[in-house]
């Protein structure tokens, strides 16, 4: 593997870890300011992601120009219409995997998705992290990088699913593993289609940002409906 590729790892992993002494840190200082306290959060997470994407853009400048110069993906229009369909195809792996784990008795919602929701609410401009910025960092480490690099090697099939188990637990919800494994999977097969890492970029970022709108607009009528079928998927457990 390239050393920028190590190099975009290691500062993939430091950006994850940064909030131990970033947050702290950051609401030492918001506090000898006077400023409000309740925005460390999410301005430690805009400032850490987007220090990790410019670095990253920065590591692959040569290589995005020889991209460009020397294109050997996919055609335009042939990408276009995979970047478009990838946004459904997303989310219908998305929801096949959520249901199949309603029914074997993973709990239904994701704590991540929330917390995520009330950084936005909190302070709107954080959607750029998961909704732009975030999605970006995640198909050129989890894709570009460990898919490509174990690519090389294996079959699609097992390249795609180590990839995706890490992509899952790198989300810290081990319970939601088969979740985001399926988006990995999807991810990685728009990639492999196309041979464009902008394609599943696009896909990512669309599907994250439908997703956080119809969940920040919806978010009562969502409620109901998952309260609704925890109940009936109680109400069945109780017959098996």
């Amino acid at each position: 593997m390239k050393r920028e590729y190590w190099i975009i790892l290691i500062v993939y992993i430091a950006m994850q870890l940064s909030s131990i002494v970033g947050i702290p840190g950051l609401m030492f200082l918001f506090g000898y300011l006077g400023m409000n306290q309740g925005l460390v959060v999410p301005y430690w997470l805009i400032f850490s992601f987007t220090l990790a994407l410019v670095i990253t853009l920065f590591l692959l400048r040569t290589e995005m120009k020889k991209t460009v110069l020397n294109e050997r993906g996919s055609s335009f229009g042939f990408s276009a219409v995979w970047a478009v369909f990838g946004v459904f195809l997303a989310l219908f792996a998305q929801a096949l995997a959520a249901n199949i784990e309603r029914l074997i008795g993973v709990e239904m919602g994701s704590e991540n998705t929330q917390e995520i929701l009330n950084i936005i609410e909190s302070f709107p401009l954080a959607i750029l992290v998961s909704s732009v910025i975030g999605p970006i960092l995640e198909e050129i480490v989890f894709r570009k990088i460990i898919f490509g690099a174990l690519h090389k090697r294996f079959n699609f099939f097992f390249s795609a699913l180590i990839s995706s188990v890490i992509f899952a637990l790198a989300h810290m919800e081990p319970h939601h593993v088969l979740l985001y494994s399926a988006m990995g999977f999807t991810f990685a097969f728009l990639y492999v289609k196309t041979k464009h890492i902008l394609v599943p970029i696009f896909a990512h970022v669309a599907m994250n940002t439908l997703v956080v709108v119809i969940q920040s607009v919806y978010k009562d009528d969502i409620d109901k409906i998952l309260r609704e079928a925890e109940g009936i998927q109680n109400f069945i457990g109780g017959f098996l």
